[in-house]
């Protein structure tokens, strides 16, 4: 279970109207205890959020979840952003990651951060957060895991979840991703392949239609992923790419092993080497999958749209 004082539940609404009463009740509670309050969400829930709380949304700090939240890799940070601004005070945010019209690529992956939530802030004494889902939107199978992500669930009441598992961010990081339906290239490499990989990506990424900017941000991840398969993951690896739908994709595998699955959440410090690579590829792309284990090696996925 969550460290005593970190609260971490998942409120399921039926329609606006619940869960405008639902998140203005829960944010009130925490600006009459003199709390830091936020509030992450897409922006019809903003709207919905503001006109509910009235004066008082001029006291909670409000994020756009369609912005920051479209890679939900770069969420953890931003909790973490809210927490040190705070100070000494006690800290109260609510968000919705899993909206409405998410892809699966991006609700599985609103699954993993939900679940390292967990971890991240176990020994966060004074954070409460709530995470919001739409009960009759979003997939059935998202729902289901608030149930093993959340110790806390509040639907037509408030109860404890008896599937609730702190370890599972630890099991769905070590899953298997689905396959693709087709893939364009597959190239086999090690370090002497740096500069026909970047090419490579470059072309198919700008063939595809992404703009300059974004075909370089693609191309500059993935470097940054082939370059911590040289170092760490057997000095060689595979490149695959392919498009699905309005997204291409790189992905990057090798031998190697991650251990730590909130890998790339945490700012690199300046005074510490290493653990810039998967950081940047979450700041430069849509989406960022990671999978790994000591027996089957390494999977990075890196998403962007057109």
């Amino acid at each position: 279970m969550s460290a005593p004082g970190f609260t971490h539940e998942a409120l399921v609404y039926r329609d606006a109207t619940a869960f405008a009463a639902n998140a203005a009740g829960y944010l009130r509670e925490g600006l009459a205890a003199g709390e830091f309050v936020f509030a992450v969400l897409p922006p019809p829930g903003t709207e919905l959020l503001r006109a509910a709380l009235g004066e008082q949304a001029g006291d909670v700090r409000f994020l756009d979840m369609a912005d920051l939240g479209r890679n939900p890799a770069r969420l953890i940070p931003a909790i973490r952003g809210q927490v040190s601004e705070a100070g000494d005070r006690p800290v109260r945010g609510i968000g919705e990651s899993a909206w409405v019209g998410r892809s699966a690529a991006e609700h599985a992956e609103v699954v993993l951060h939900e679940a390292l939530i967990n971890l991240a802030f176990e020994e966060a004494s004074q954070l409460r957060l709530c995470c919001a889902l739409d009960g009759t939107g979003v997939p059935g199978d998202v729902l289901a895991a608030a149930r093993h992500t959340h110790p806390v669930i509040v639907e037509d009441t408030r109860t404890m979840s008896d599937r609730f598992d702190h370890d599972y961010a630890h099991d769905h990081f070590a899953g298997e991703l689905p396959a693709p339906d087709s893939v364009s290239d597959v190239v086999h490499f090690c370090l002497d392949d740096l500069p026909e990989l970047r090419d490579l990506v470059g072309v198919r990424a700008r063939h595809f239609g992404l703009t300059r900017e974004r075909a370089l941000d693609l191309t500059l991840a993935t470097n940054e992923m082939v370059t911590n398969s040289i170092c760490h993951g057997g000095e060689r690896g595979t490149l695959r790419l392919w498009t699905d739908g309005e997204t291409f994709v790189c992905e990057i595998s090798d031998s190697g092993h991650i251990p730590d699955p909130l890998v790339g959440r945490i700012a690199p410090i300046p005074s510490v080497q290493g653990g810039r690579g998967v950081w940047l590829a979450n700041q430069l792309c849509d989406l960022v999958r990671i999978r790994s284990t000591a027996s089957t090696g390494t999977v990075v996925r890196l998403h962007v749209n057109r």
